[in-house]
């Protein structure tokens, strides 16, 4: 089976063998028999692809690489053009109606035999796909047969929407385009849920790669219809959703939606979209008599507000929109004027804010506006819906998110099923009866619509969700407030008895030595193993949650102090090889800073868990370490600095930590007070969070006129008197 002659870098092998590029590198110094260069430059060498494929089959890497990664680097070997993308966007389209067998068996023509079939195959699908398709002569020859080969084998593995996912990122790379954000899929499931039942036909006027609308096909939706001004995204989108939704009509077109509705007499049950943020250069000018202006022309800045207003005149009266907008939307001054007509209308049903890293940009916390196209006659909408998932209690700890942006080591993972379920149930108890709509403080309250028609018409729900004054029942905050403050007493008790241990002596006058050895040292004398996972980063986003698959621990936790709070999905195909976490292991965070401690020994709540990506852990054997003396050891702040490597971020190497050798029974005695250090910080942990949750209570109450001070100065040593009024 010939195949075409192509020329890799050292990079691209490295993505083809699945390994590291100094690993590469080691094997032209190494191994003579590693393929001699055959062109490019002395810094920069090129190797035969069939030479370099044969080398590392001989080896035993005859397939490392994912097949994603394969197509990837085939596809960037040869030069970018978009009709032969449009052509294999066909091809996929036509191998995705095809049997697992029949995909197999194509792989055994020959490179021109295979380049024929597969130009024959595509352009029978053309027509189905949004732009000129009308080819001149055959897609392909046999110089594509390497790249065809590839896709074939990531269609057959991988499935049809990740081969149309590599494929549209080398146009996307290329290409002028800027900004292209894809919308993840557990969002685009929460959107879809914030829809009615019932919806046939549902229009995405900025579609992207269609994830969205995807989303709808899986709720039973019949017609979906979308456009997107980026050609390649387009036509990804019609074949993506004809190979998952089969049974539905699928219309997808290309141009700007705003300048060139390809819908424009069209009307829909439903709209949903992430359109682009921040477009100055959206069509003010030469759009600025348009009938969809019907609350207010958008001015220049606020091109998000001329995309509600767009989705609006697409809806039927009665119908529903779901859009991912920045958080400025709502509180920029300069769109005041339209959001006020679109509150006064009754069009805006709610603003829900998602905590930051639920979709890129993951610095910002992006906010879903729920939007009903007012019906003459209709029902009269008094109030407007705010929920803050942001500033929600975590079901873990208890503790609120702060809301700011948050870094790749201090990121706490985002717990879809839990966000999920908090938002449909505030969002299905306000549409069963909006007038007695139940607030949660701080998370979800109903709004007036007359108190948000003041002058700044701010739709935040992290400003919208605070306390009011009447909605405080003065006894039931009395009641919170001392309930806090007995726990408060209880954890600052238990600090206190904790604080009081002396289990330690000074060793005279100068401090104690011994000798170290590394962790790789033990991991090779087989006193402890070391464990890493190493996720897919290029693994499409899996198709759903499993709720019964096990949590993941962060590094994130290790400095909380909490039990396991990672998302499985997060960790794609590494979900299966991730290790298992056993009571007894040494976790270690992998990236240095933040407060909180390093590292910590697992125990019963988190046995079970999966390893998260940021996480090292040291498994001891028990007969040869203790793990509270290694924990200990290996999360102090000079070990881990000795052994952090980079910059600006701080990796550790965990084969880099010292570990001091002593007798087992010393290292229990070592053991019992480092388990001491641990539970110090632990206590004092929570009697912080206890004191901040009790002073906010205390604050609000007395701000609020909810709670009262009494006569004299207030008892710091004493509970409430027996014949004091209740506030």
């Amino acid at each position: 089976m010939p195949e075409t002659t192509a020329h890799v870098t050292a990079a691209d092998i490295s993505r083809i063998a699945g390994v590291t590029r100094a690993t590469v590198s080691n094997w032209r110094r190494r191994h003579d028999d590693f393929p001699a260069p055959t062109g490019g430059t002395d810094t920069s060498p090129l190797y035969e692809l069939g030479a370099v494929r044969a080398w590392l089959g001989s080896r035993g890497h005859p397939r490392v690489a994912d097949a994603r990664e394969e197509l990837r680097t085939a596809v960037r070997l040869q030069t970018s053009d978009p009709d032969r993308t449009t052509g294999r966007i066909g091809f996929v389209l036509a191998l995705a109606r095809r049997a697992p067998d029949e995909t197999a068996a194509l792989a055994d023509l020959t490179d021109a035999e295979l380049a024929a079939r597969a130009s024959e195959e595509a352009a029978g699908l053309l027509a189905s796909l949004p732009g000129p398709t009308t080819p001149s002569g055959p897609l392909f020859s046999a110089p594509d047969g390497t790249t065809l080969r590839a896709l074939l084998r990531c269609v057959r593995e991988a499935g049809g929407p990740a081969a149309l996912t590599v494929l549209a990122e080398r146009e996307l790379d290329d290409g002028a385009t800027t900004g292209v954000y894809g919308t993840p899929e557990r969002l685009a499931q929460l959107v879809e849920a914030l829809l009615p039942a019932g919806v046939a036909r549902v229009l995405d006027p900025a579609c992207g790669s269609g994830t969205l609308l995807a989303a709808a096909a899986g709720r039973g939706v019949t017609e979906l219809l979308g456009q997107d001004s980026v050609p390649v995204q387009a036509q990804r989108a019609a074949a993506g959703l004809r190979i998952v939704a089969p049974g539905a009509e699928v219309t997808v077109r290309i141009g700007d939606s705003l300048r060139a509705d390809a819908f424009d007499d069209l009307t829909a049950d439903a709209v949903v979209c992430n359109p682009p943020y921040g477009d100055r250069d959206w069509g003010h000018d030469e759009l600025a008599y348009d009938p969809r202006w019907a609350y207010g022309v958008p001015v220049r800045s606020e091109s998000e507000l001329a995309w509600v207003q767009h989705c609006l005149a697409h809806l039927v009266p009665g119908g529903w929109a779901v859009l991912i907008l920045p958080p400025a939307t709502a509180s920029r001054a300069s769109g005041r004027r339209v959001r006020a007509e679109l509150v006064r209308s009754g069009a805006v049903r709610a603003v829900l804010a998602l905590p930051a890293g639920a979709a890129p940009p993951l610095h910002v916390g992006l906010h879903l506006w729920v939007l009903c196209r007012p019906e003459p006659g209709g029902p009269e909408r008094r109030s407007v819906l705010f929920v803050d998932t942001a500033g929600a209690p975590s079901p873990e700890t208890g503790e609120r998110a702060t809301g700011g942006p948050r870094t790749s080591s201090s990121r706490a993972p985002i717990d879809w099923p839990g966000l999920t379920t908090r938002t449909l149930a505030h969002w299905e108890a306000f549409t069963a009866d909006p007038d007695r709509f139940e607030a949660e403080p701080g998370t979800a309250r109903a709004v007036p619509v007359l108190d948000l028609l003041d002058d700044l018409v701010d739709l935040t729900p992290a400003r919208l969700v605070r306390i009011s004054r009447t909605d405080v029942d003065p006894v039931e905050l009395s009641t919170r407030t001392e309930t806090g403050r007995r726990e408060l007493t209880e954890a600052a008790r238990a600090l206190l008895d904790t604080a009081d241990h002396t289990g330690w002596t000074a060793p005279g006058r100068s401090a104690r030595d011994w000798r170290t050895a590394t962790a790789s040292d033990l991991a090779r004398g087989g006193a402890l193993t070391l464990l890493r996972t190493v996720p897919d980063t290029k693994a499409p986003e899996p198709d759903g949650g499993d709720p019964t698959a096990a949590p993941v621990l962060t590094g994130a936790d290790i400095a909380r102090g909490t039990g396991p709070t990672g998302d499985p999905t997060e960790l794609g195909s590494a979900t299966a090889t991730a290790p298992v976490i056993a009571a007894g292991d040494v976790l270690v965070r992998a990236v240095v800073g933040g407060a909180g401690p390093m590292a910590r020994v697992a125990d019963d709540a988190d046995a079970g868990a999966l390893l998260g990506p940021q996480v090292h852990l040291l498994r001891p054997d028990p007969a040869r370490l203790d793990p509270w003396f290694l924990a200990g050891f290996v999360g102090s702040a000079e070990n881990v600095a000795g052994a952090s490597t980079g910059s600006t971020v701080l990796h550790v190497a965990p084969g880099r930590l010292r570990v001091p050798l002593l007798p087992l029974e010393e290292q229990r005695r070592y053991g019992e007070a480092f388990r001491y250090v641990h539970d110090l910080r632990a206590r004092a942990r929570q009697a912080a969070r206890l004191a901040e949750e009790t002073a906010a209570l205390l604050a609000d109450g007395l701000t609020g006129g909810a709670l009262l001070p009494t006569e004299g100065p207030p008892s710091v040593t004493a509970g409430p008197s027996a014949d004091t009024e209740p506030a």
